[in-house]
């Protein structure tokens, strides 16, 4: 039994900005709203105030603190609980800095905390990504579906998850 591994999930330049412009948006609106009044009706209360903070906080929600190896599981910890990958559909292992490029996202979200949900590109097909830097992507191919990481050190995470899963 191996001890469980932690990764820290850094954020890339374009995640850092897409936050930043994103919380002036989503912040800035309902506050500039409130202080001159033009949140007066029900309608305009929801659109200018309570819509923006409702994304804002729901994205929160999702971030991606890290990554931790177990024995038999990868899990992407988000804020309040982790989602759980089976070790044992992993079929392959890559790091591929240009995974995420060109993707088009089709469900989910693409650069407010982090980008997670389902893509799709030329290269990989339909992905689930839990990335926060796409730069330090690590793809991993399971036997129904395909993963997109992005640990903080993503050749010692695919060194420690080849050993984990009896990859060569």
């Amino acid at each position: 039994m191996k001890q469980s591994i932690h990764f820290s999930a850094p954020w890339g330049p374009w995640l850092t900005g897409l936050t930043l412009f994103s919380t002036v948006i989503l912040v800035g609106v309902p506050l500039f709203s409130i202080l001159n009044h033009l949140a007066d009706t029900a309608w305009t209360t929801f659109i200018l105030v309570i819509l923006p903070l409702v994304i804002y906080v729901g994205a929160l929600l999702f971030i991606i603190r890290g990554y931790a190896l177990t024995d038999s599981s990868l899990l992407v910890q988000r804020l309040f609980w982790n989602n759980s990958i089976d070790l044992s559909q992993v079929r392959s292992v890559e790091i591929n800095p240009q995974a995420m490029s060109k993707s088009i996202r089709t469900f989910g979200n693409g650069g407010l905390f982090s980008f997670s949900g389902r893509f799709r590109n030329k290269q990989l097909g339909p992905y689930r990504a839990f990335a926060t830097k796409p730069k330090n992507s690590v793809v991993l191919k399971l036997s129904d579906r395909t993963i997109v990481v992005s640990p903080d050190q993503p050749q010692r995470f695919m060194q420690e998850l080849k050993t984990r899963t009896s990859l060569d």
